[in-house]
């Protein structure tokens, strides 16, 4: 089944695009991508809508105006980056949400390639952020993502508001203390925005507490000099069971971030 809305096209074996700018501040939509190796999209038992419902997309389009960032193509289905490899490869419907996503497994040449590939990933973004690190003292990268609030069907009443902001922000493996003067300014600026006419209602550690290995792996390797923010944005700018973009949501939810961006420079700046 081919998904519901049109997708951009992109080159089959890509993996991810980077660019890189002048900036202590770096953007990430590692779950944006839906490409799957065809070999392995052959042994899927889960089809395209099905993926592409729990995959993130568009939110590359929220790290537009950042000079640094990377927009991963692939699906998460096939590898995901923002797990450890132990868990990376979605072998058992307890690690998809209950979804199985292969009628026969991958092989173990086909896992082996995945692996190299999330050590590739890892190895990239190490060298990036130590590059920003070394021109600029310290750096916040901000991994982007979504989530759904429609989970009982497409007619039924959305998740209750109380237990899902428009904006989740996750700081589970972040010093809080250390990095307070960063988020703190960061999540007011983003209250200050409107989506539909409604103020963004920003929360910290409410749907998702930001457990994802990119951030622990920045934390990891940067414990004194990157603060990662987990920003989790509620498909509210989007069908999330046909695929179907709001642009003007998108548009606002991206001039928020892009808002954001000289608040975040300017705490750094002020404890550099």
């Amino acid at each position: 089944m081919e998904p519901s809305v049109t997708l951009p096209s992109e080159d089959p074996s890509s993996l991810w695009s980077i660019h890189r700018g002048r900036s202590p501040l770096i953007g990430t939509a590692i779950h944006d991508g839906h490409l799957v190796w065809p070999h392995l999209k052959a042994r899927m038992a889960l089809d395209e809508d099905g993926r592409l419902r729990e995959e993130d997309p568009f939110t590359a389009q929220f790290i537009a105006d950042m000079s640094n960032r990377i927009v991963v193509h692939r699906s998460r289905f096939e590898l995901d980056l923002n797990r450890a490899t132990d868990g990376a490869i979605y072998l058992h419907p307890d690690q998809s949400w209950g979804l199985k996503v292969w009628h026969d497994q991958p092989d173990p040449q086909d896992i082996a390639a995945l692996m190299r590939q999330h050590a590739s990933y890892y190895a990239t973004l190490r060298h990036i952020l130590a590059d920003i690190e070394a021109e600029h003292g310290r750096f916040v990268l901000l991994d982007m993502h979504s989530y759904n609030h429609r989970r009982a069907g497409a007619t039924a009443p959305p998740s209750p508001q109380d237990d899902a902001p428009d904006i989740n922000i996750g700081t589970f493996s972040m010093d809080r203390d250390r990095w307070a003067h960063v988020l703190d300014p960061f999540i007011d600026c983003l209250r200050q925005h409107r989506v539909g006419g409604h103020p963004i209602d920003v929360r910290e550690n409410v749907a998702f507490a930001g457990k994802g290995e990119q951030t622990r792996f920045v934390h990891s390797q940067f414990p004194q000099t990157g603060c990662a923010i987990a920003v989790e944005f509620k498909k509210i700018f989007m069908d999330e069971w046909t695929g179907t973009p709001d642009t003007a949501a998108i548009a606002e939810l991206r001039a928020a971030i892009a808002s954001a961006l000289p608040v975040l420079e300017a705490a750094l700046d002020a404890r550099a």
